[in-house]
């Protein structure tokens, strides 16, 4: 409706997108922390958060703009392969800001160009390169849709949307996601 058109339109609306965490990353405790440390340290709003495995029909369908090319069979087999885990993040500028702190695709690239990025620190190889984000606000919508069925995004921008956008925030650890932290609600975020 027009009430979502005008809150997007605003610029200082929160953008989403989806970042995912690959089945070598998930595999490494120690790693799958340190990642979501990045992702808090770098003040992203967890939206939502979920560990799932991926069928291989799922992974084909995400992954169709690449069919036919030489790494797609790899990267199915791949993602299907283990647990992944998928968040909607939040942040101004989520969707550039994520990639920034990913690195570059090639793990090569990443290690001289990037070394301290996510990739640059933990990516073993081109497939398996520790993380997946979103590359515009139309893939992150249908990605996050591919992931997140349950999840919708007009009613998050004008029921959650604001709240987090306004603050106070809370960062709950057991539920791992943030939350709007309720007037005279427990003490400070």
């Amino acid at each position: 409706g027009s009430e979502m058109t005008s809150i997007l339109r605003s610029p200082q609306a929160l953008q989403l997108t989806l970042a995912l965490i690959k089945p070598d990353a998930v595999a490494h405790p120690l790693i799958l922390e340190a990642v979501h440390q990045q992702i808090l340290s770098n003040k992203f709003l967890i939206v939502r958060m979920r560990e799932l495995l991926w069928r291989k029909e799922e992974c084909q369908q995400f992954y169709k703009e690449h069919e036919g090319r030489f790494f797609y069979q790899r990267l199915v087999e791949f993602m299907a392969s283990g647990p992944i885990r998928a968040y909607i993040l939040a942040h101004k500028d989520a969707i550039q800001l994520w990639r920034t702190l990913m690195g570059p695709t090639r793990v090569f690239r990443a290690r001289h160009v990037a070394p301290d990025s996510i990739r640059g620190s933990f990516g073993l190889t081109d497939t398996r390169n520790t993380t997946h984000g979103s590359d515009s606000v139309v893939s992150a919508s249908r990605e996050i849709a591919a992931f997140f069925p349950d999840f919708s995004e007009q009613r998050w921008y004008e029921e959650e949307e604001p709240q987090l956008r306004c603050g106070p925030v809370r960062y709950s650890p057991e539920g791992g996601i943030h939350c709007a932290a309720r007037p005279g609600g427990p003490g400070p975020a």
